[in-house]
């Protein structure tokens, strides 16, 4: 008997048979009958009738021919695949990604997926047609703006314009429910994303249509030009983000733009018969017969007939398997099969058993075209799959791919070619919203719906008070409902959890483990989401972003115990940070990513003793030139240049010369990416332990060039940790692989997942608004009168409206908080801000090492907190999790010393710090947290807080302090404004609409460092009045040109930035007001005791810039009261109110409060000002004119402003006070007056014209009042007159009577 057949010609893989009979009859060869009824049952397709007639038994030698005969097909089918009239270009229709487009597009591998990475790009297929009745199909995978259609090969289109928008041109656009052919009408339905629209085009008529579903929109066009040199491509023009997928599939009455290939689709079913065949038939040879199996419990046991067998299907079936089309048909519905039919763990042997074979009977290029078409039709399947109410098509496609990747050889090759390169493995993770909620079975799975009738706002219980019985009922009704939606999704999380658990194993059998594997990809992977210079970035959507990194955190914290449970040294991933030697060592690329101190090779330079003497790594002086030049050459350097470097030494202590290897100038990085791969140190793996005084060169890896020692490290090499501070523990935390998983996932919320997790927050926002709308609705609809039946049938109209739309949302909402902000969820995002603020920590524990640490840990620590806080309730409380205090107090702390750390240079990530802090002291619990923290640093930030505002962001500096004060000032406890208590907020969480929460500890601190340091409260007082004169004199010339631009008789319009600016220098003047009231009533002794040598000309120059801001407030029928009658929208905020009561509390504290020597200082001063006058102080009571001596007040007018109509917001206290400085003012005004001499103009300073000369300058003799000599010399040393230096200021009177003296000698 022949063990091989006649004519076969098998591949290289050899399947060696032994050629001893007696051994052959042992190890399998079978007698001649068994092996013709074991052949029959594979082979035959009717096995019975085969059996019974046939007169030649089938063996090996004939079963070639037997096969040819099997897989013979109809010429029908043979010349299908050939060219059909009517239709020009190749037989397989994909997309024309060489030169049919226009604008950026992203083309899947298969050039049947696009997604659009322009404003407006398109693209056209390779095959058009000319007559007959045409179709093809495009499944949508998003809703937005698209136009779908055809083009003839003439049109011309760019990034305004596309398919629809030219002549012979036509496109259906469901986004906006029209179509198109250069002018557009109303056509068709909206579409939705996992819609597949159908494109018709009817060349013998002359029509085109759409369908949506199968279901016909109608024509669409008619009169379609025709005739010689017009044909049409199927065409698709798309926006920024949208994706759709071709399909050149068929409709009836309609030829499909390709035709499936019929004849190998025939013979592919067959050969899998035979396959399935033999999966289902074991071959006893002891008792010489045939015994039926299930396929998951065959096993190939090496029976050489088993082996041959196998051998002729492959020999046939391998090339069918490399078809796309085939795979998808064939294999793909044979292996879902397997799944849905079976238990995981009988699916799972059925899928081994068939990979292997694949890999043991065809050649690797075979199998590796085999499995990248398999995968991406799963892909294809799982991102388009509509959604079901039990997931169970999702569940399916997810429990293949796990089976796939538990096969170790096939894991390893789709992680290395494909996952990662051609896919984008995230979209595995991701679980898609439905936009219909009925085709989703919402309405079935959450029957009764509910939403928060007091909207986001009320997160504080009183809404679960307030509802009735009913509410009650339906809320816990739609609770239960939003539980089922929670368990079947989580269902389908576990299986992707499970699918990245696969890809994160490091305990493969042989080579590389998969989880090495995987670390280079996810880099490269993080490098392409990544903002880049130069090259543009292949992103990956942030939805789907934000389920990966979901994932990824559970399969990541699973190894991570794990690994814990196994080293009791080790630490539990609640306890996981990043050490802060992986920042400097570079073992691990950060791309082009900004470090807290700078660029690294700025680092690198100024840090490199610090490095050595802290982390015993050396930077190689060559190397470190070599980079440099590198950073700055623009153009990529040829391979050759690179070779011709001069050696340098690696060796520790000697000086063995190696040549600079070629893989540092990897063209393939790009310019903004080289640095980092041409190293300004490099590696050198010590064989024995290192003395302190020994010092390690490192060189900064590529992705692609690490090994796995490079990562784990070795007995004597510590891998990812090298470098270690001494202020780092010795004993690892994990395994390093797993710390560069970490560093990944804190860098995947930077780049998209904070901005999505915001996004969604919409549809809670969405179902706020229309839950406002329906309740105003069904007031209107009990206040109105039956008798207008006309009112009412609109109003139950839309009340009808409002109620379907909130049913909708809110089931909506349901699947967004299952998928994104569920408790679990929550969980996540709340230990990766854990992780960041222990890994800060760590950093800033390294001194000066601290500044490589890359700016986006500080950034997601920020953000991840203001996420807890903002986007997750009022489902879930932040004030829930675990150690919630001790975070929030771990990040005050933070924020409280890095946000003046002069180790951080970037003046972005300086100005979020500085915004995160103004924000944390607006909340009651955050600013708690503040004064938690050790006294010292307390102190260090209140210094920080109060050094000079020039050459630093002061306005949030100057919000800060403002809000310790506000609570405590002058009619200064409200929360909105008074005129705006009317208008609705656009959102009630905004820090500046908080209640008020002073701090009287942190008031506390500010008051002793401007008691205790002279230097502080002069500087910092000088600068708070410098910016108030500008700030507020920036005001009065915005309303200026605000008020000339209304008067004109033409219509002008505002611009909306300038009216922006106009409020924010308005707000700005009345914190700084503020700061000022906090200040004196701190401290009032800063400008009340003369001793001090500041006090005086800081009295003056605070009088001067009260009296400006009075005058020009309160003047009558004044530039400041037309612009705010104007009420302008953006100047919401400008009204007298805020202002004037800032400026009264100045002016109580000053007046009446203080001690009363302090008081006639502060009198005399305000009273010698020129610009006082008593009638801006009568306007704060409504007043126009001062009362007479020892007469009583008179009732304000009503349509005058007056501190009297705001009792809500001012006590009786404070007005009696304001009566009281009033009285006071005009009695000290009277009595100034009656005592005043006439001053002739000689005696005036020539400066202010104001006061008289009371000081002269040495040596030059120039004079001037001494206010304003004491204001110039702050800023300035020159004189006014003659530009000399300024040594010393005398008294007039003295330099008078010195020089009578000497005259007299």
């Amino acid at each position: 008997m022949a063990s091989k057949g006649a004519g076969m010609s098998f591949s290289h893989k050899s399947y060696r048979l032994t050629s001893d009979t007696e051994k052959s009859r042992v190890t399998g060869i079978v007698p001649e009958k068994l092996l013709n009824d074991y052949l029959s049952r594979i082979f035959s397709p009717d096995r019975a009738s085969t059996v019974a007639t046939s007169r030649t038994p089938l063996n090996f030698q004939n079963l070639p021919e037997h096969l040819d005969q099997l897989l013979q097909v109809d010429n029908e089918d043979e010349e299908s695949e050939g060219q059909v009239e009517g239709r020009l270009g190749p037989s397989t229709v994909v997309l024309d990604h060489t030169g049919g487009f226009e604008g950026l597009l992203l083309v899947d591998d298969d050039l049947l997926g696009v997604i659009g990475h322009s404003n407006f790009g398109t693209i056209r297929s390779t095959t058009c047609v000319y007559k007959g009745k045409w179709v093809y199909e495009v499944l949508i995978s998003s809703q937005g703006l698209m136009q779908i259609g055809w083009c003839t090969i003439n049109c011309r289109f760019n990034q305004e314009e596309g398919v629809g928008d030219t002549h012979n041109s036509y496109a259906y656009d469901g986004n906006r429910v029209r179509k198109w052919n250069v002018t557009t009408t109303n056509y068709g339905k909206a579409w939705a994303a996992g819609d597949i629209v159908s494109c018709l085009i009817d060349l013998d008529d002359g029509t085109l249509s759409f369908s949506l579903n199968g279901v016909s929109l109608g024509t669409a066009f008619e009169d379609l030009s025709r005739g010689p040199g017009m044909a049409y491509f199927p065409a698709i023009s798309l926006s920024f983000k949208e994706s759709v997928a071709f399909n050149f599939g068929s409709l009836a009455g309609y030829r499909p733009l390709q035709d499936p290939p019929r004849a190998d689709l025939a013979r592919a079913q067959k050969l899998l018969g035979c396959f399935r065949a033999v999966l289902r038939v074991e071959l006893d040879a002891v008792e010489g017969r045939l015994v039926d199996k299930e396929s998951s419990e065959w096993q190939l046991q090496g029976q050489p007939t088993v082996l041959l067998t196998l051998a002729h299907i492959f020999h046939r079936f391998a090339p069918l398997l490399r078809k796309v089309y085939l795979v998808e048909a064939v294999l793909m519905s044979f292996l879902l099969g397997a799944v849905e039919a079976g238990t995981p763990t009988q699916a799972q042997s059925v899928v081994r058993q068939v990979l292997d074979l694949l890999w043991l009977f065809m050649e690797d290029y075979e199998v590796h075209d085999c499995l990248k078409q398999l995968m991406m039709s799963l892909l294809r399947l799982y991102r388009f799959s509509p959604i079901v109410p039990d997931l169970s098509l999702q569940i399916h496609y997810l429990r293949l791919t796990i089976a796939i990747l538990r096969h170790e050889k096939s894991r390893k090759f789709l992680l290395s070619n494909v996952l990662f390169d051609v896919l984008r493995s995230a979209v595995f993770f991701y679980i898609k919203s439905p936009l219909r909620v009925e085709e989703a079975g919402l309405q079935e799975l959450i029957p009764t719906t509910w939403w928060p009738h007091s909207g986001r706002e009320g997160k504080d219980g009183k809404e679960a008070k307030d509802e009735t019985a009913e509410q009650r009922q339906r809320r816990r009704a739609y609770e239960r409902g939003c539980q089922r939606l929670k368990k079947r999704i989580e269902v389908v999380e576990e299986l992707q959890v499970q699918i990245l658990k696969l890809l994160l194993n490091n305990k493969d059998n042989g080579g590389e483990a998969s989880r090495y594997i995987f670390l280079t990809k996810f880099r490269k992977f993080l490098q392409e989401n990544a903002s880049g210079r130069g090259n543009m970035p292949m992103l990956c959507p942030p939805e789907y972003m934000v389920c990966f990194l979901h994932r990824l955190i559970s399969a990541l914290r699973y190894y991570w115990d794990e690994y814990k449970d196994s080293n009791p040294h080790a630490s539990f991933s609640g306890e996981a940070y990043i050490p802060p030697q992986i920042f400097y060592n570079g073992k691990v690329d950060y791309f082009d990513l900004q470090r807290l101190g700078g660029l690294l090779s700025h680092l690198r330079k100024t840090l490199k003793d610090d490095l050595a003497s802290k982390a015993n790594i050396l930077i190689d002086p060559l190397e470190l030139q070599a980079a440099t030049m590198d950073d700055l050459d623009e153009d990529e350097e040829p391979a050759p240049a690179a070779a011709q470097r001069p050696t340098q030494a690696l060796a520790i202590g000697g000086a063995l010369p190696l040549p600079r290897p070629g893989w540092l100038s990897s063209p393939t990085l790009g310019r903004a990416n080289r640095f980092l791969s041409t190293a300004a140190v490099s590696l050198m793996t010590p064989r024995r332990p290192l003395s302190t005084s020994e010092k390690v060169k490192v060189r900064t890896l590529s992705a692609e060039q690490r090994t796995r020692e490079d990562i784990e490290g070795s007995h004597w090499n510590e891998g990812l940790l090298l470098g270690r501070p001494p202020e780092e523990p010795e004993q690892p935390l994990t395994e390093n692989s797993l710390l560069e998983v970490l560093d990944g996932a804190v860098m995947m919320y930077n780049l998209s997942v904070h901005q999505q997790l915001g996004k969604m927050v919409g549809v809670s926002d969405d179902v706020s608004e229309y839950a406002m709308a329906l309740r105003d609705t069904e007031d209107k609809l009990r206040r109105c009168p039956k008798r207008r039946k006309d009112i009412l049938a609109e109003l139950t109209k839309s009340q009808k409206v409002f109620s379907e739309k909130l049913d909708h949302l809110s089931r909506r909402l349901a699947w967004v908080h299952a998928t994104v902000y569920s408790q679990e969820k929550m969980l996540d995002i709340y230990w990766l801000l854990r992780v960041c603020l222990r890994t800060i920590e760590h950093g800033d524990r390294t001194g000066s090492l601290f500044a490589f640490m890359p700016e986006f840990y500080l950034s997601v620590a920020i953000n991840s907190y203001s996420a807890l806080k903002n986007y997750f309730g009022p489902v879930h409380s932040m004030e829930e999790l675990p150690g919630y205090e001790e975070t929030l107090t771990r990040l005050a702390a933070i924020l409280a010393k890095h946000f003046a750390d002069t180790r951080i240079v970037g003046t972005d990530i300086r100005d979020s710090l500085m915004q995160a802090l103004a924000s944390y002291v607006c909340y009651p619990h955050s600013l708690r947290a503040v004064e938690r923290i050790p006294e010292e640093q307390r102190i260090a930030m209140v210094r920080s807080l109060l050094a000079p505002y020039e050459q630093r962001p002061w306005a949030q500096t100057n919000w800060i302090l403002v809000r310790l004060w506000r609570g405590c000032g002058f009619g200064y406890r409200y929360t909105r404004l008074p005129h705006l208590l009317k208008t609705k907020p656009e959102d009630a969480n905004l820090p500046s609409l908080q209640k008020p929460c002073p701090s009287t500890l942190l008031q506390q601190h500010m008051a002793d460092l401007l008691r205790q340091d002279p230097d502080v409260a002069p500087s910092f007082l000088n600068s708070v009045l410098n910016q108030l004169n500008w700030a507020f004199s920036e005001f009065v010339g915005m309303i200026q040109e605000i008020q000339q631009a209304a008067e004109r008789l033409e219509r002008n319009f505002v611009d909306s930035r300038q009216l922006k600016v106009c409020a924010t220098c308005f707000d700005l003047s009345v914190s700084l007001l503020r700061v000022l009231e906090m200040t004196i009533t701190l401290v009032p002794e800063i400008f009340l005791d003369w001793s001090q040598p500041t006090s005086e000309m800081l009295l003056r120059r605070l009088a001067q810039l009260l009296n400006q801001v009075l005058n020009r407030v309160t003047a009558e029928r004044n530039l400041f009261d037309r612009v705010v009658t104007l009420r302008l929208p953006g100047l919401e905020s400008v009204d007298h109110y805020p202002i004037l009561v800032a400026v009264t509390g100045i002016l109580v504290r000053l007046l009446v409060h203080g001690p009363a020597s302090g008081t006639d200082r502060a009198t005399s001063v305000l009273l010698a000002d020129p610009c006082f006058q008593l009638r801006s102080i009568c306007y704060l009571l409504g007043q126009p004119e001062p009362p007479a001596p020892g007469t009583a007040l008179p009732a304000p007018d009503q349509k005058r402003f007056s501190l009297q109509s705001y009792t809500d917001y001012i006590s009786v206290e404070e007005l009696a006070q304001v009566e009281q400085m009033l009285t006071h003012l005009t009695s000290a005004s009277a009595q100034a007056a009656a005592a005043s001499l006439p001053t002739s103009e000689e005696d005036l300073c020539p400066i202010c014209y104001a006061h008289p000369i009371s000081a002269v300058f040495q040596p030059c003799g120039h004079k001037s009042c001494k206010a304003c000599i004491n204001q110039h010399l702050m800023n300035n040393k020159d004189c006014f007159f003659c530009k000399a230096t300024i040594v010393s200021v005398e008294d007039w009177e003295k330099a008078a009577n010195s020089s009578a003296t000497s005259s007299a000698a």
